[in-house]
């Protein structure tokens, strides 16, 4: 190949000097033979002649240098002033740039000429391809183009415009780089011969703003349909564009006839925008949407959506007829993990009213959520601790509770040693590991109902209350093999209110009869309280092996962890302490005791004195087996048991039933497929005909150590079949953006991965109880559930999804959903079946892709509301 084959522009009138002075015949002569023996020239030298030519240049001659090449030859016609590029051919002028099979220049007009290839069978190949100065390119059969003009005469023109791309017969192309095109046509179809796109007989194009064009009709295979409008406008700008965003019609049953979320794309910028949308109802409803998305690249991005809906249920003169106005907020925001590493904020809020999502989303996982939730934090770190601040919020659907929590204030204070000595050589003392730490927490709560957040007196049912603990502790090895590690805890808490207690007789107001009670007064006034408690464990590990020299078994291996742990609270309720409080609780003198601290944020010291001591036993079981076939890991390692614990305890201050019920807990992954958890609970005590405990062990009456009363079994199996390699990596995409594939990444769920052949998640829970009752046929409850969801791809362009369950109490199935997918290129085919239950619906919808396009769909439904 030839490169960087240069010819300035003042050769073109050197080289008629040469064959018109005298003097110079004899160098043009030996150019001309050069040329004729060899026509391909590897380097055009500048003349070296002194004379000042610059009065003879032509006014149109190029100002600049023309940079060519070409794979096969170059051939210079000195006479007609032209020269012929043939295969792999390249133009550089200024900044365009043009690639053909076949270029021809005429260094005369200063126009090029360019053409397509044919091989053998007569298929063009090496078609010109075009890149002016805005970065736009062409794609054509043959192309004619004046470099001083900069006006152009194209051919069976294919240019990508935007998010679009421009077929045309014939282009003529200005030098305010505006293209005038005659019978072609726009698609989003990235093919040369698109499956649909939108026919027109002229359009002009405005590079970086618009594309207008005459009369214009949709065809769908080189079928015209009837579709057609006046004119096409279509916008032609990079990034984000403003403009109408069309309304989906059709009818409801329950709602009349409806357009839905139709209203107008505001694209303010590259870091923010923002959308209006709107849905009407003939039979009254309606309701409004913004929504706004913001990205600053490195620093955050978030989303604000914002929804209103008036919901007319039932008819106008029927008794269910009701009018409901429900709203719901979200605000996503995140903060670069590289911004500021010391300090982050975040945010996730999600608030609204009850049946916003039932009446209004077509989202299942809205629809079956139970809880609102947000939380907002502020973290910021330091070499000597952390500070967060923030709120966090919970709303029940169900029964239209509300508790809010704000602010949230946590700071705390990196562990220290008091009794470290930095300048010590060699094994440190024990006093010398004890570390201390510093919490404080902070925080304001209101639990009510949605309907009364916002009524008078709301504000007195806040509860505030600042907390101050300091653990105390330190670890060091006993007997060589055993650990242990005392604690101390001091908490101090400071409240803003308390109350008090006490009995009152008084009369009814016009009648003699007394009325007794217990009156609840609210001090306002600040109080602290103080307590510590002391706890220390004790823990070890002991390991087993069991090896064979022989067979697919190498080795299995046993780990049990013991543990025994104290625990010891003094009586914080003794009068001495002022903590609690007694008060007359019944006509006939009997008293009860109360905290005075009772209903606060961080609640109250414990009333009496505590101790305990726990006993924890747990289990690890793993095998090593032989796989000859695998020479790169010729062992492999095997998890039987990843964790099976039994925990007990035993307290101090009781004098009957000292000992807890014995819980069993396990979980272990097998196949790297089945997850398996366990969890069981044993009563070693009798029960009397009420199920209360009495203080006599089974084993006394029953001859039996433990009595199962209920356990819990959870199985999951997930299968995944990919085609990739690795797990994590990435894909890539010459038509995505880098943030667009981050986008699909962070919501993977909202996308098709046609990567992956079928996956299926499978979850089986069982809970059984069983109450031992003297005299009466033990009473036994179980209760399973079975749900399972996955998808399939049936082909490389069609994929189905599922989503449903089984309840074997109630026989019935859960929620079911049926999702069907076709890729049909630049278009899509999505069909949604609910097949029963109380979202019963199907939706139907094929569209363009293209965001462009967006509007151009048909949707077919049956909404649930209207059964």
């Amino acid at each position: 190949m030839y490169k960087n084959i240069k010819l300035h522009p003042k050769h073109n009138i050197l080289i008629f000097l040469i064959f018109n002075i005298a003097f110079l015949s004899a160098i043009g002569n030996a150019i001309a033979q050069d040329i004729s023996k060899n026509p391909v020239r590897k380097n055009i030298v500048a003349d070296t002649l002194k004379k000042d030519t610059s009065s003879l240049i032509s006014k149109d001659a190029i100002k600049t240098d023309i940079e060519y090449t070409s794979s096969d030859s170059i051939v210079f016609d000195l006479s007609e002033k032209k020269a012929y590029l043939f295969k792999n051919a390249e133009i550089n002028y200024e900044k365009i740039n043009l690639k053909s099979g076949y270029i021809e220049i005429n260094f005369d007009t200063n126009t090029v000429y360019a053409k397509a290839l044919k091989d053998s069978t007569g298929k063009e190949k090496e078609k010109p391809l075009f890149t002016d100065d805005k970065g736009e390119s062409f794609t054509s059969e043959t192309m004619k183009y004046n470099f001083k003009t900069k006006k152009g005469l194209i051919k069976n023109i294919f240019t990508e415009q935007g998010d679009g791309y421009m077929h045309g017969l014939t282009v003529k192309k200005d030098k305010q780089d505006v293209t005038c095109v005659k019978r072609g046509s726009y698609t989003t179809c990235n093919l040369e011969h698109p499956h649909f796109a939108i026919e027109f007989g002229k359009a002009k194009v405005i590079p970086d703003d618009k594309i207008v064009t005459g009369p214009a009709y949709l065809s769908v295979e080189d079928v015209p349909t009837p579709l057609a409008v006046p004119f096409g406008f279509f916008p032609n700008k990079k990034g984000r564009k403003s403009g109408i965003l069309v309304p989906g019609y059709g009818e409801s049953a329950t709602r009349g006839f409806f357009l839905e979320n139709g209203g107008y794309y505001f694209g303010l910028s590259d870091y923010f925008d923002a959308s209006l949308r709107g849905d009407i109802y003939t039979r009254g409803s309606w309701g409004v949407k913004l929504s706004s998305n913001y990205k600053l690249r490195y620093k955050f991005d978030g989303l604000i959506d914002l929804k209103y809906a008036n919901d007319v249920i039932g008819d106008l003169d029927l008794p269910d007829h009701a009018i409901q106005k429900n709203f719901l907020i979200n605000w996503r925001h995140n903060q670069d993990p590289k911004a500021r590493p010391s300090s982050r904020f975040s945010a996730n809020v999600q608030m609204g009213s009850v049946k916003y999502n039932r009446l209004n989303s077509y989202n299942p996982t809205n629809y079956l959520s139970n809880n609102y939730m947000s939380n907002v934090s502020y973290n910021k770190s330091w070499k000597f601790g952390n500070l967060s601040l923030g709120f966090s919020h919970r709303q029940t659907l169900q029964d239209t509770s509300i508790f809010i929590s704000f602010p949230e204030l946590a700071f705390n204070a990196n562990r220290f040693y008091p009794f470290k000595n930095k300048s010590r050589v060699g094994a440190a003392r024990w006093y010398q590991s004890i570390g201390a730490s510093y919490i404080l927490n902070s925080r304001s709560e209101l639990n009510t109902k949605d309907t009364l957040l916002f009524k008078p007196g709301i504000f007195s049912k806040i509860q505030s209350g600042i907390k101050h603990s300091i653990p105390i502790s330190t670890s060091f090895k006993i007997f060589k093999y055993f650990n242990l590690t005392p604690t101390f805890n001091y908490n101090e808490r400071w409240y803003f209110k308390t109350i008090r207690k006490r009995w009152v007789d008084t009369l009814v107001n016009g009648s003699d009869t007394i009325v007794h009670f217990v009156k609840t007064d609210t001090i306002e006034k600040f109080n602290t309280e103080r307590d510590f408690n002391f706890s220390a464990n004790l823990t070890t590990k002991i390991y087993g092996m069991l090896q064979f020299k022989k067979g697919f078994i190498q080795a299995i291996r046993h780990v049990i962890t013991p543990s025994v742990g104290f625990f010891y609270c003094p009586d914080f309720g003794a009068e001495k302490w002022g903590y609690y409080k007694t008060v007359k609780s019944d006509i006939t003198g009997n008293t009860e005791k109360y905290s005075i601290y009772e209903g606060t944020m961080y609640g109250s010291p414990p009333a009496s004195k505590s101790g305990s001591v726990n006993f924890s036993l747990s289990n690890n079981l793993e095998m090593k087996v032989r796989t000859p076939k695998d020479t790169v890991n010729p062992v492999k390692k095997v998890v039987l048991i990843e964790n099976f614990t039994i925990s007990n305890s035993y307290d101090l201050a009781k004098d009957s039933l000292n000992w807890s019920k014995i819980i069993m807990s396990g979980h272990t992954r097998l196949l790297k497929n089945i997850d398996i958890t366990y969890s069981s609970i044993w009563d070693p005590y009798i029960i009397d005909s009420t199920g209360k405990n009495l203080n006599k062990f089974e084993w006394d009456k029953n001859h039996r150590l433990i009595r199962l009363t209920n356990t819990d079994w959870n199985l999951g199996l997930n299968w995944n079949l990919s085609k990739k390699t690795k797990k994590d990596k990435k894909k890539t995409s010459k038509e995505a953006t880098a943030e667009e594939i981050n986008n699909i990444y962070s919501n993977y769920d909202d996308y098709i991965d046609f990567d992956n052949p079928w996956t299926l998640n499978l979850a089986y829970n069982m809970r059984y109880t069983k109450t031992h009752i003297p005299k009466v046929t033990p009473k036994e409850t179980l209760i399973q559930t079975f749900s399972f969801r996955g998808d399939l791809s049936i082909t490389e362009k069609w994929k189905v999804g599922f989503t449903s369950g089984y309840d074997f109490k109630t026989n019935k199935f859960s929620y079911t959903s049926i999702d069907f997918y076709r890729d049909l290129h630049c278009w899509e085919l999505k069909f949604n079946w609910i097949p029963f239950g109380f979202r019963k619906s199907y939706l139907f919808t094929i569209n363009v892709k293209s965001s462009v396009m967006q509007d151009l769909k048909l949707t077919k439904k049956r909404d649930w509301r209207d059964l």
